[in-house]
């Protein structure tokens, strides 16, 4: 386990219709006879993540990129199987995730720094290094709720590579804000993290490969492919993208039929 910064064995999460329902003791047992009751938006979910290592997770919405990276920081828990990780972990999965709305740039700075096991003194020392990389010296003392998602994303990804972690998450912070800063931000992964083991979830082929060294391929929950990033982007490509394209020209097709029936009858 010295090498291995993640392991995840036989990982599902299972989303109820009813998410209020709590799982009785012969709900838990039966799990596994069923996988047809809710949504699972991960099933059996197994692979190793080494330390040092950068992977890519690709996948269609719904595939269970986000709901994969949350397992593994811990903010949600699995519904079976068991997750494994050695070392300090932290990052942006989540648009102002972790932001107190009410409290300024500043004050939300030193809770983040907080929750991630560093002293006050250890904030004051890169405090002015995040304020610095985020370009939010004028904004830095407003509320949060003051702040557009651009200049959320900016302040949260400055904290997630300032702050002393072994293993960053990042999903999709590249998305948001304007392309000098993406990058900015795409150059600082490359240096400041280097070292670090890093799960990079994005749409862009540019940033995946110039991010990552290997990629996990999610469809409908499930790992299809993790290995090479050229063979993950050739299957997400030409194998994933492709056949939910066709899916949704064939529902546009069979909605026009229908509307034409209709109008037919009419």
């Amino acid at each position: 386990m010295e090498d291995i910064a993640i392991r995840l064995d036989g990982v599902g999460k299972l989303y109820q219709g009813n998410p209020t329902r709590l799982f009785s003791l012969r709900d838990k047992l039966l799990l596994r006879k069923k996988k047809n009751k809710g949504n699972w938006s991960l099933k059996d979910i197994s692979l190793t993540i080494d330390k040092g290592e950068s992977v890519a997770i690709l996948g269609d919405n719904g595939s269970g990129k986000s709901t994969l990276l949350k397992v593994i920081l811990g903010v949600t828990s699995p519904t079976e199987g068991e997750v494994n990780v050695n070392g300090k972990i932290g990052g942006l999965i989540e648009l102002g995730a972790g932001f107190q709305k009410e409290l300024s740039g500043r004050e939300n700075i030193y809770i983040n720094g907080v929750v991630l096991g560093l002293k006050e003194k250890e904030i004051d020392n890169i405090l002015d290094d995040i304020i610095a990389f985020s370009e939010l010296e004028n904004h830095i003392d407003k509320p949060i709720k003051t702040y557009s998602s651009g200049m959320k994303i900016r302040l949260g990804f400055s904290i997630a590579i300032h702050v002393n972690t072994d293993i960053v998450l990042l999903d999709e912070v590249l998305a948001v804000g304007d392309k000098r800063f993406r990058k900015k931000a795409l150059r600082a992964i490359r240096s400041y993290l280097k070292g670090k083991t890093i799960v990079f979830v994005s749409h862009s082929e540019h940033q995946v490969r110039a991010v990552c060294e290997k990629a996990i391929v999610l469809d409908k929950g499930e790992v299809v492919y993790f290995g090479d990033v050229d063979s993950a982007l050739n299957i997400y490509q030409n194998e994933i993208v492709e056949r939910i394209e066709n899916e949704v020209e064939e529902k546009n097709k069979k909605n026009h039929q229908k509307g034409t029936l209709t109008t037919k009858s009419v």
